[in-house]
C-alpha cells in the first residue's frame, strides 16, 4: 500500500519542501502587522503637538496661584477659600487696611527690603567683579585651590550657617552693636558675602571669553589693568553684571529665613518677615490683606525682570561658556 503525502505537489514543487528551504517567507508574510510608521511631516506635527501640551500645562500650573493670589486681595471676605476668579463683593478694602494700619507699617517694610537688596546686590556685584577679573585674568600661586575652595562653599545650603551667624552677630552686639542682631549693617554684610561664590564662576566664565588681545592692545598704548578693567571689561561684561545683579537682588528680596531669625523689632522686617505677621496671628489672621501685600511686593521684581529680560538670558548663557 502507498503512502499518501502529508502536502500535495502544487505547481510541481512539494509544498513542506518549501517552507523547509525558506522558513523566513511564511513568517514574514503570515504575521506581519498594519503598519503604523509616520513619516517626517507627521513625526514633526506630533513633537509640536506634545511641546505644546506640556506648554500650555505648565502655563496652567504657573498662573493659577497668581490668579488666585491677585483675586484674594480683592476679596473684602478677608478668605482664601473661593470658587470665583472675580469675587462677589470685590473691592480695594484690603489695599487700603495694608497702608492704613498703624501697627503693621507695610511701607516702612517696603522701604527696608529695597535698602537691604540694593546695597547688598552693589557691594556683591562690586566685590565680585573685581574677583572674578583676577582670577581671570591673573595667574598666582593658589588659583586653582582658591576657586576651588569658593566652589566648595557654593555647594552648602545658606541654611546650615544660620546658628553660626546668630551667634556670631551676638558676640558682635557685645561689643559694636551697628555689627550686631537687629541690625541692617551686619544683615547687608551677610547678603553680600553670601552671594559671592556663584557669581564669581559666572563673571569669570563670561571674562574668560573676552578676546585678550582687546586687553593687550590696550597695555601696549600703556593703559593700566585698573584702566583697562574699569574702561574696557566692564562694559564688555555689562550683560553678565546686569544678569547677577537681577538675581541677586531678587534672592535678596525674597528671602524670609535670615531677616526672620536676626531681625527683631518690627520696624527693622523686610516685607517678607511683615507679611508674615497678617497671618500668624492667633485669632486676627487677614488674609486678604496678606495678599494684597503679596501683590504689591511681587510688582517691582515683575518690573524688573521683564525690564532686563534679555540680558538675564543672555548673560547666563554666555557666562556658562567657560569656567
Amino acid at each position: 500500500m502507498g503512502t499518501v503525502p502529508l502536502y500535495p505537489r502544487l505547481g510541481g514543487s512539494n509544498r513542506m519542501t518549501d517552507v523547509q528551504s525558506h522558513p523566513t517567507k511564511l513568517s514574514s508574510t503570515a504575521f506581519k502587522g498594519p503598519n503604523f510608521s509616520l513619516n517626517y511631516q507627521q513625526r514633526r506635527w506630533l513633537g509640536y503637538i506634545i511641546r505644546y501640551i506640556i506648554a500650555a500645562i505648565l502655563i496652567v500650573f504657573a498662573f493659577v496661584p497668581v490668579v488666585w493670589v491677585v483675586s484674594a486681595s480683592f476679596n473684602q471676605a478677608g478668605s482664601l477659600v473661593s470658587v470665583e476668579v472675580i469675587p462677589k463683593h470685590a473691592g480695594i478694602a484690603n489695599y487700603r487696611g495694608l497702608f492704613e494700619n498703624k501697627y503693621y507699617p507695610f511701607l516702612t517694610w517696603l522701604r527696608n527690603s529695597f535698602i537691604v537688596a540694593g546695597t547688598s546686590t552693589l557691594l556683591s556685584v562690586t566685590s565680585t567683579a573685581v574677583s572674578a577679573y583676577g582670577l581671570s585674568r591673573f595667574r598666582f600661586f593658589g588659583r586653582k585651590t582658591l576657586m576651588r575652595a569658593i566652589l566648595v562653599i557654593s555647594i552648602f545650603p545658606a541654611a546650615l550657617s544660620i546658628i553660626a551667624i546668630y551667634t556670631t552677630l551676638q558676640q558682635f552686639g557685645d561689643h559694636v552693636g551697628i555689627l550686631g542682631l537687629n541690625s541692617h549693617v551686619s544683615l547687608i554684610l551677610i547678603y553680600a558675602s553670601g552671594a559671592l561664590s556663584i557669581n564669581v564662576f559666572l563673571v569669570k566664565g563670561y571674562m574668560d571669553s573676552i578676546p585678550l588681545e582687546i586687553e593687550e592692545s590696550a597695555l601696549v598704548d600703556g593703559a593700566t589693568h585698573a584702566q583697562i578693567f574699569r574702561m574696557i571689561t566692564l562694559p564688555l561684561a555689562k550683560p553678565i553684571l546686569i544678569t547677577i545683579s537681577v538675581l541677586t537682588f531678587m534672592a535678596i528680596y525674597g528671602d524670609f529665613v535670615l531677616p526672620r531669625v536676626l531681625m527683631q523689632s518690627s520696624d527693622k522686617f523686610t516685607v517678607m518677615v511683615g507679611l508674615y505677621l497678617f497671618q500668624s496671628a492667633d485669632y486676627a489672621q487677614n488674609w486678604g490683606v496678606f495678599t494684597a501685600g503679596a501683590v504689591i511686593a511681587a510688582l517691582p521684581i515683575l518690573g524688573i525682570y521683564m525690564l532686563l529680560q534679555r540680558y538675564i538670558i543672555g548673560g547666563l548663557t554666555a557666562g556658562a561658556v567657560k569656567l
